[in-house]
């Protein structure tokens, strides 16, 4: 197969609003935010096929979107990723808005009821959707899989159609090769409610198609014409009992990640238990806010000292989250590592080994770069809020006194690995290994140029 994955569906702009809530309103019983950071990404298809370019070499993006702010900030988000294919839009770009405190989503506003114009379909959709080698269809309800000449062609399709289904949504095509509703969604389509395993075998005499019920930390329940399977989570994958996991996005990330699994010709049962652990990793590395970028700063100060900074978290009641290493020649991986901690809590303190304890781990040609300048361009990142420098070769005596709740490592460890592990269990916090950025590290760095 040489064509690209297509996605096609409904995109949004999907905007969370972080702050802080300790009073309530005088003219209400509801809490004041005090806003600290905005952060935007791609919602709907938008997000499903940013998260498919993860995973698939060429992913184009068929959807509606209108001439307006929104619409424009969707295309931006989705540029040098994903390559898009705008339809017309009548009415305004969707934009959903989550105000959220202390970690907890405090009230959503929805904004903009645009959906797609049934227009003749251009010839380049007609021929990305007969092209195509495996196609996604994120359907949200407003206008785009429901397009009739689309549909059409879907149902015409000879390549792997993966359906994620939402309430608004239309009823998958025949012959889709997999369909991927949650378990609420599950039970909305079957209009009961009973166990996964029944629920997924209802809607696949219904729908005709082999369906995947996600059933989130418990995995997903596979229905074929052989019968049902189980596909749990695998353990390396699972996210902490104790810690507060944000989803949102989850769906999106199980469905691309099958998409893309069927895209490289895996057979469906393991395409399924692909999609299980990409989408447990994804909600461990902080679910969708990890493919967020952030739109404005207003919380911490930059530079803000680590201490003052956890007492004034756990004051009002958040999540402190650190991190640490030397980040000498910051790189790709050192900023996804740190975006996606920042995710997992309300602030993040990055510990930063000084120069004498980069030369005792990394020899005496290192570091690069001293620890003030590593300092001083760690806290200009949006995802830092403190930095603080340690002289020892093991973070364990600062986080003895950081006292975190979550303490951030790349998933090129293990908890075997961190010797501090034992500091941060015993004070009530938990280890989190988040995914590498294949390809990226200072030594690799170091050794291109010296052998340049």
């Amino acid at each position: 197969m040489t064509g690209p994955l297509v996605v096609v569906g409904d995109a949004l702009l999907d905007i969370d609003v972080d702050g802080a809530a300790e009073r309530l309103c005088p003219e209400a019983p509801v809490p004041v935010v005090d806003v600290g950071r905005e952060w935007q990404r791609p919602g709907g298809a938008g997000l499903a096929a940013l998260l498919a370019a993860r995973s698939a070499r060429e992913v184009v993006l068929v959807t509606a979107l209108g001439a307006d702010e929104s619409g424009e900030r969707v295309a931006g988000l989705l540029a040098g990723e994903v390559e898009l294919c705008a339809l017309p839009l009548e009415g305004e770009t969707p934009r959903k808005t989550r105000i959220r405190a202390a970690g907890q989503s405090v009230v959503r506003l929805d904004h903009g009821g645009g959906r797609a114009r049934h227009d003749p379909l251009p010839a380049r959709v007609i021929s990305l959707l007969r092209e195509a080698s495996t196609i996604l269809v994120a359907d949200y309800g407003r206008g785009v899989a429901g397009h009739p000449e689309i549909r059409r062609l879907l149902a015409q399709a000879r390549v792997p159609v993966v359906w994620d289904p939402h309430p608004h949504g239309g009823r998958p095509v025949p012959g889709a090769r997999l369909v991927t509703p949650n378990e609420s969604e599950a039970a909305k389509f079957a209009g009961e409610h009973g166990a996964p395993d029944g629920l997924a075998r209802a809607l696949r005499e219904r729908w005709g198609a082999p369906v995947a019920v996600t059933t989130g930390s418990r995995g997903a329940v596979l229905a074929t014409d052989a019968g049902t399977t189980t596909i749990p989570v695998p353990d390396a994958a699972r996210v902490p009992a104790s810690v507060r996991p944000d989803t949102c996005g989850a769906g999106d990330r199980f469905a691309s990640a099958a998409a893309a699994a069927l895209f490289d010709g895996v057979r469906l049962e393991e395409a399924v238990g692909v999609a299980v652990e990409s989408a447990a990793r994804f909600v461990a590395a902080g679910a969708a806010t990890a493919v967020s970028r952030p739109v404005d700063r207003t919380g911490p100060a930059a530079g803000a000292d680590a201490f003052e900074l956890a007492a004034r978290v756990r004051r009002r009641g958040g999540r402190l989250v650190a991190t640490g290493g030397c980040f000498d020649l910051l790189h790709t991986g050192h900023v996804k590592l740190l975006q996606q901690a920042r995710s997992l809590g309300d602030a993040l303190v990055v510990c930063l080994n000084s120069d004498s304890s980069v030369r005792a781990l990394k020899g005496p040609a290192r570091p690069v770069t001293p620890a003030a300048d590593r300092k001083r361009v760690l806290e200009a990142l949006e995802a830092v809020d403190a930095v603080a420098v340690f002289d020892e070769t093991s973070p364990a005596p600062l986080l003895g006194r950081l006292a975190p709740d979550v303490w951030v490592k790349g998933g090129d460890y293990t908890e075997a690995d961190l010797p501090e592990a034992a500091v941060v269990r015993r004070h009530g916090g938990d280890i989190v290994l988040v995914p590498t950025v294949e390809g990226y590290s200072t030594t690799r760095i170091l050794e291109g140029v010296h052998n340049g």
